[in-house]
């Protein structure tokens, strides 16, 4: 078993970065929520978030002698990563899988990415 990231990208400035209407939300956060709830049965989901837009971003860099923050997100571009899941899968064939019944939920596109080496896998059992 691997654990992949999958991620979601806004875009600042794109009519779809603004919120949709009340019931398309309603309808898109059941649509989620069941299906973090068959991931959690299935023992795949790990954890998931959605962030804060980058204008509430700090980077942290190592300078010469001290630990300099700035604001703001590390690149200047016009995506930012809005949300993620990390997920168990057997294989990148399952994580395609489950990625795509997000995109399915949310209507944007996901990027999926192995994580490096053996890493530590979370298993844990399904929630009552």
């Amino acid at each position: 078993m691997s654990q992949y990231l999958l991620s979601t990208y806004g875009s600042q400035g794109e009519p779809s970065a603004e919120p949709p209407p009340p019931e398309a939300m309603q309808a898109m956060m059941e649509r989620t929520i069941a299906l973090e709830a068959e991931m959690d049965a299935a023992g795949t989901f790990v954890f998931g978030g959605h962030l804060h837009g980058p204008d509430a971003t700090t980077v942290v860099r190592s300078g010469d002698a001290e630990v300099v923050m700035t604001d703001g997100p590390f690149v200047e571009s016009k995506e930012h990563i809005a949300g993620f899941y990390i997920i168990n899968a057997e294989d990148l064939d399952a994580a395609l899988a489950w990625a795509a019944r997000v995109t399915e939920c949310i209507g944007r596109p996901i990027e999926v990415r192995p994580f490096a080496g053996s890493g530590r896998v979370i298993d844990h059992p399904p929630s009552p």
